[in-house]
């Protein structure tokens, strides 16, 4: 409904309940335009009915849904099921174009606008969320490990000669698998124990670059958060000696966007070393459904070659419409109340611990979210 049409309404109905209609309507589309002009999450979420009236506008300026539009390419976002088109908004073309996922799809102009806009969003989101020196990043439709192997065959270009990838030990197969997928030799670095904590052994980290050499090391593949008693990766000092071996550093942050900790530890280590791209799940980090991540780095050149290395097409990326329903309000109101949390989950364990008995908790301060005296651990 646009201004005309609801001066024609007034033919029909009292003007007055018009009035109140277009005020109404007005309210939804001056969100929108607040959207497409900042790019931005939205500081407050919107109503499920704002997401709808956004997602069903965008559907229409997709060449599929053009009243009396016959298409009889190869690809004309055909839909057999009714149900399934509903599911998707009928937005049926997806993004991307000859096999790059950046580019804008002539026959669905909505499409690749909601692309861009999620994509721009969302890297709102990380700087909110504490990495406020990242400069791109894009939404993939698919997970953590498969993104990751994306970003290593993207680094395969630039340094031909490499073969292997350094990597401190984490007890999770989908990153170990997303080194042998793009073709290189995982190089296991094993954790030292301080204390109830495993941590990065960085003298062991130097002397496999040395041992190696640098140009046969594709990257350092380093991790935020894992299961304890493993913490993060000690990422200032590793991105500090992989600037000073020049060797790419790509970081698993699959749980970090969460976590105040994981983006500062982030943000530090781009701030005195070296970080080329850390990759984050939407599942885990957006509650969505499972199957997409979020590629970032600090160069914007090269998340873009990251991006240009995706084979094909793809369907809309997720996450665009669930990040403007909850705002960065929502979607940081977590991080306060995790430092508490953690610490209950510390202590409580210990408060039923038998005199003389095996300790029931372990003593992790580098554990994100995990208090220590004083503030935040590693604050």
């Amino acid at each position: 409904m646009n201004s005309e049409n609801f001066s024609l309404s007034e033919r029909l109905v009292s003007a007055s309940y018009v009035r109140q209609g277009s005020q109404a309507r007005r309210g939804h589309e001056q969100l929108i335009r607040l959207l497409l002009e900042q790019g931005k999450c939205p500081e407050e979420g919107w109503s499920e009915s704002t997401i709808e009236l956004f997602l069903n506008e965008l559907a229409l300026m997709d060449s599929n849904n053009f009243l009396g539009n016959c298409g009889v390419g190869e690809r004309e976002g055909r839909v057999a099921s009714g149900l399934v088109a509903r599911r998707h908004y009928r937005l049926i073309h997806g993004i991307g174009r000859s096999g790059d996922i950046a580019a804008v799809q002539p026959k669905a102009a909505g499409s690749s606008l909601l692309n861009k806009i999620t994509n721009s969003v969302v890297l709102d989101i990380l700087k909110v969320a504490g990495v406020r020196s990242v400069s791109s990043c894009f939404v993939l439709p698919m997970a953590t490990g498969m993104s990751l192997t994306l970003c290593f065959l993207t680094l395969r270009h630039r340094r031909p000669k490499a073969k292997y990838i350094i990597w401190p030990r984490i007890d999770q197969k989908s990153c170990f698998k997303a080194m042998v997928t793009a073709g290189f030799e995982p190089v296991v670095v094993e954790n030292v124990l301080e204390g109830d904590e495993l941590r990065t052994d960085l003298q062991a980290v130097e002397s496999r670059i040395q041992e190696l050499g640098p140009d046969s090391v594709l990257c350092v593949h380093s991790t935020t958060s894992c299961f304890a008693p493993r913490v993060p990766d000690r990422l200032e000092e590793l991105a500090l000696m992989c600037a000073k071996y020049d060797v790419p550093h790509i970081v698993n942050n699959a749980y970090g966007v969460q976590s105040s900790k994981c983006m500062h530890l982030i943000q530090q280590g781009a701030r005195v070393g070296r970080i080329d791209a850390f990759v984050q799940s939407l599942d885990k980090n957006f509650m969505v459904p499972v199957g997409g991540a979020i590629i970032a780095g600090f160069d914007e050149a090269f998340v873009q070659e990251i991006s240009r290395m995706y084979p094909g097409n793809v369907h809309l990326p997720r996450g665009g419409a669930e990040d403007a329903g909850c705002g960065p309000r929502g979607a940081a109101a977590t991080h306060p109340a995790q430092p508490h949390l953690s610490g209950n989950v510390a202590r409580e364990p210990r408060e039923t611990e038998p005199e003389g008995g095996h300790s029931a908790g372990l003593h992790a301060v580098h554990t994100p979210g995990v208090w220590s005296q004083g503030g935040p651990a590693g604050h």
